[in-house]
């Protein structure tokens, strides 16, 4: 029997009628400010731009124009196919991936819990490698690493919190995909390649934490972008669901005010009309607490896009490294890009989902983990229990 009262949903509803209608007059004026906006930032080239930045004094403006900005139109670079079929569109996919090897990092992790009496906590890193050759040549494997009370412990708190699992399942995908970076190089592939990275360069939250507990994120990010640019490997990273506004801040630097507080998914969204359509590439210059105290360089390293990979949401973000555009391979990258969310499915890479469904540790995973865990503990001859309350679940689980 439901609990929701219908009468009662559609006056508690009918009570903020007002607030709704004024959430939808502010969408429909920031609409009209963006159109203006736009119009005046899609009337300067790319030198211009940069110009008027200079002017404004910003040293992180959100983001910076590059060249690509001068052959799109208003803000729009065409795949330039069409397919009558998905037979079609699938057949160009294939022929843009062959003879191209592909490659994706996924991670999971198994938290400390206060259930264990004694402190320990998993990381498994997942990778897919498709070489896209005759025949068939592809690799699925994990890597899996204990993490154990000395090395979950905060001297702050003295407890074990989740923030070093997370810190080191971050480390860990990004020393996996530069370990198969420097793979394919050894193999001779790695300009011919694409390796994914499952989420943004551009680490803002790690502004937000604790002194002392950034310095890890960024070492890794650091490390990644320096990989890529040294063995000359192509690299991006994919996110499907950007609330960025590095774009936004562009233009309202230089063609405001007044300012648009719109995100980069909703500026772009009405501008790219059909599948596979992209914006030119920018610099990234995110102004954040990361940039403001001098520790986010490598931002002005990245280049980022956004591309219509599915009708029914806004454009996903692009980010490769800054040397990807400059060295002429940003439409190439782009197309494999394209080719594997083809080969995939709804709008998502499939060497991305391929790396996810290796990597990912369910219930029954982690159920199994402690009871090995268990196992380990009392063949050295250790004390261990399990709180009542996990006694109790595991009771009414077999009854």
């Amino acid at each position: 029997m439901s609990m929701l009262s219908r009468t009662k949903v559609i006056n508690a509803l009918e009570k903020k009628r007002e607030q709704f209608a004024q959430y939808q007059r502010e969408l429909r004026a920031q609409a009209d400010l963006r159109s203006r906006l736009l119009a005046r930032f899609m009337a300067m080239e790319s030198e211009t731009i940069a110009a008027q930045v200079k002017a404004s004094g910003q040293e992180w403006p959100g983001a910076l124009p590059t060249p690509e900005i001068d052959r799109a139109e208003a803000l729009r670079i065409s795949l330039g196919e069409g397919w009558r079929s998905h037979q079609e569109a699938r057949r160009w996919a294939l022929a843009v991936l062959e003879g191209h090897p592909v490659a994706a990092v996924d991670g999971s992790q198994i938290p400390p819990s206060k259930e264990l009496s004694a402190p320990v906590a998993a990381v498994q890193i997942g990778w897919y490698l498709n070489y896209h050759v005759a025949g068939g040549r592809y690799e699925k494997d994990v890597r899996f690493e204990v993490l154990t009370p000395d090395e979950l412990g905060d001297e702050e708190s003295g407890d074990f919190p989740d923030w070093r699992v997370n810190q080191r399942r971050f480390a860990l995908e990004c020393e996996q995909l530069i370990a198969l970076m420097e793979r394919l190089s050894d193999e001779g592939v790695a300009r011919k390649s694409l390796c994914f990275f499952d989420g943004s360069f551009i680490i803002s939250f790690a502004g937000q934490m604790r002194p002392g507990r950034a310095e890890g994120y960024l070492d890794a990010v650091r490390s990644l972008l320096e990989a890529s640019r040294r063995l000359a490997a192509p690299l991006v990273g994919f996110v499907d669901s950007s609330s960025s506004r590095d774009v936004v801040m562009l233009v309202n630097t230089v063609a405001g005010p007044p300012y648009m507080s719109l995100t980069d998914g909703a500026l772009f969204d009405p501008l790219l009309p059909a599948w596979g359509d992209r914006t030119p590439f920018f610099i990234c210059a995110r102004n954040d607490p990361l940039s403001q105290s001098g520790l986010a360089e490598f931002y002005k390293d990245v280049a980022f896009c956004y591309i219509r990979l599915a009708m029914d949401r806004p454009p996903a973000r692009l980010e490769v490294p800054r040397w990807v555009v400059e060295s002429g391979c940003g439409d190439e990258v782009v197309a494999r890009v394209l080719g594997e969310c083809i080969v995939g499915a709804g709008g998502y890479p499939y060497a991305i989902e391929s790396a996810d469904a290796v990597a990912v540790l369910r219930q029954n995973d982690r159920e199994q983990f402690y009871a090995l865990f268990q196992q380990f503990i009392e063949q050295q001859g250790l004390p261990f229990h399990l709180s009542r309350k996990s006694l109790s679940k595991q009771k009414r689980r077999a009854s």
